[in-house]
């Protein structure tokens, strides 16, 4: 089985720090949340920018900020979001794209989002991963409903995705669909067999699909964007103690967690 690629999604775009005290929002944090979630053992970092008021934003210099930032302290891979929140244009969230960043995330199709609307046409879809290839930068499909696994295949047909696919399994979030096994499992029957894929549990489903994506040779994302407590009643601490988590039961159940530059092979990063 291959090794465990561990994604840290350090901040999202709907949790504040009423919420959850410990949340990364300025680009310091965010660095150093990486690099905390770095030396406990993840090897992608998913990030949402926050502007000065600590409000969502796709800003391309505060991405860029927080990406120097980060590589002057490791080595991790630096992943973008191009979902921002709900109420960000295509143009808007596309800016991250344009760094270069080894990877990105590319929402695969419109969902309902707790009480919004998550809007992905076909031609937002387009346009992302046109950029994404034109720049080299590998996409990391975001799956929140059945039909959008069907919507990254057209791309692929369109020749505008590269194979193999690397998907991303958001389940759980209010609106979309569940995040039980019984879900992760009907999913993965409809990728193609030499993709790779993460799962990342949204709220009380991160831990238990995060033992399913290390049983069932997946990947894991953990962090507060998805989920802001270590357990019921007790907030996480930080990032990396929700990752150290994910490491300590990997190791428990024999399976070794990748690097860095061993996820990078494994997704096929720079080929």
């Amino acid at each position: 089985m291959e090794k465990l690629i561990i994604t840290a999604a350090l901040t999202g775009a709907e949790v504040t720090r009423e919420l959850q005290p410990n949340l990364p929002i300025t680009p310091e944090e965010i660095a150093e949340a990486a690099y905390e979630c770095y030396r406990a053992g993840a090897s992608i970092v998913h990030v949402h920018a926050r502007d000065e008021n600590g409000n969502p934003t796709q800003s391309y210099d505060i991405y860029k900020e927080i990406k120097e930032k980060i590589e002057e302290k490791c080595n991790i891979i630096f992943q973008p979001s191009t979902g921002g929140a709900v109420w960000h244009k295509l143009e808007e969230r596309l800016q991250p794209v344009e760094l270069k960043p080894e990877m990105a995330t590319l929402s695969c199709g419109t969902c309902n989002f707790g009480e919004d609307v998550f809007m992905n046409t076909e031609e937002y879809m387009e346009k992302f991963a046109y950029r994404m290839k034109e720049l080299g930068v590998k996409p990391e499909l975001e799956i929140f409903e059945r039909g959008m696994i069907d919507n990254a295949l057209r791309l692929v047909k369109k020749g505008l995705l590269k194979t193999p696919l690397h998907f991303d399994f958001v389940l759980g979030v209010p609106g979309a669909c569940p995040g039980t096994p019984e879900d992760l499992i009907h999913m993965l029957q409809f990728i193609p067999k030499d993709s790779t894929w993460t799962v990342a549990g949204i709220g009380r489903h991160e831990l238990s699909l995060g033992v399913m994506g290390i049983i069932l040779g997946g990947h894991v994302r953990v962090g507060f964007e998805d989920n802001i407590y270590y357990e019921k009643g007790r907030l996480a601490t930080s990032n990396a103690e929700l990752v150290e988590r994910i490491v300590r039961i990997a190791k428990e159940m024999g399976r070794a967690v990748a690097t860095p530059d061993e996820a990078r092979d494994i997704l096929g990063i720079g080929r």
